[in-house]
């Protein structure tokens, strides 16, 4: 807990761990087992660093249990690059269609326990998981895209939009961040001039959403009074 009505969690290796486990992990570790002698601690290790996209997975699935609990009005998920992470959330329907192209082997690997269900069965479930946090990400959650006012930056907003557009989720608005105020100096005025080219082509360009400018701050935005300042921005 930051504040009374602040609280910032960071999820790490360990947690993802956890969460695999819990919703997969023994299950697909019985199946493997039966063919390959491997320890169930290093099979966890080696499907959690492995599998792409399941970080992104199972941290959206752990922030739809966080809305659906209705502790708090609103939750933020800083992610990663976002054409990375959305692309990774495809990673089990891709791995479903491997299977299916080869259920002769795959449909026959059971695991023990009382209930046998094949690595099918299994995938399927992942598959679904994966459906459903796509889904909430479409009806209940906002984007906000940060970006930079410089060239490379600007230039894959284009593809961020396109991939946010497949998928059929909602932007709602555009943070530039870095934005130079106050060039007291030659090269403050320099950045400002080549940062003016590329303010004006997305206000221009994406003049359909909110765009907020976020000041070049002269100081790290740490603790919370920097914060407050940086929130007087975003919610002036």
């Amino acid at each position: 807990m930051v504040e009374p009505t602040l609280y910032i969690n960071e999820f790490g290796l360990d947690e993802l761990k956890a969460m695999w486990d819990e919703r997969f992990g023994r299950e697909v570790y019985e199946v493997f087992s039966s063919f390959v002698s491997i320890e169930y601690e290093d099979f966890l290790e080696f499907m959690t660093s492995l599998l792409p996209g399941l970080a992104e997975e199972f941290m959206i699935d752990h922030i739809r249990a966080l809305s659906r609990q209705g502790s708090y009005d609103t939750i933020v998920w800083d992610t990663a690059p976002l054409g990375q992470t959305l692309a990774l959330l495809e990673t089990p329907a891709l791995l479903a269609e491997h299977l299916r192209l080869a259920p002769r082997v795959y449909s026959r690997l059971k695991r023990g326990g009382e209930r046998r269900e094949s690595v099918l069965e299994i995938v399927r479930r992942w598959r679904e998981l994966s459906e459903e946090s796509v889904d909430f990400l479409r009806s209940e959650v906002e984007f906000t895209i940060v970006t930079i006012p410089e060239a490379l930056a600007v230039q894959q907003l284009e593809g961020v939009f396109a991939e946010l557009e497949r998928f059929g989720f909602r932007v709602a608005r555009l943070v530039v961040n870095n934005v130079v105020r106050s060039p007291d100096s030659d090269f403050l005025a320099s950045k400002a001039r080549e940062q003016a080219g590329h303010l004006g082509f997305i206000h221009d360009r994406f003049s359909n959403l909110e765009v907020v400018e976020v000041p070049l701050f002269p100081h790290e935005i740490r603790g919370v009074e920097r914060i407050r300042e940086v929130e007087r921005v975003l919610f002036a």
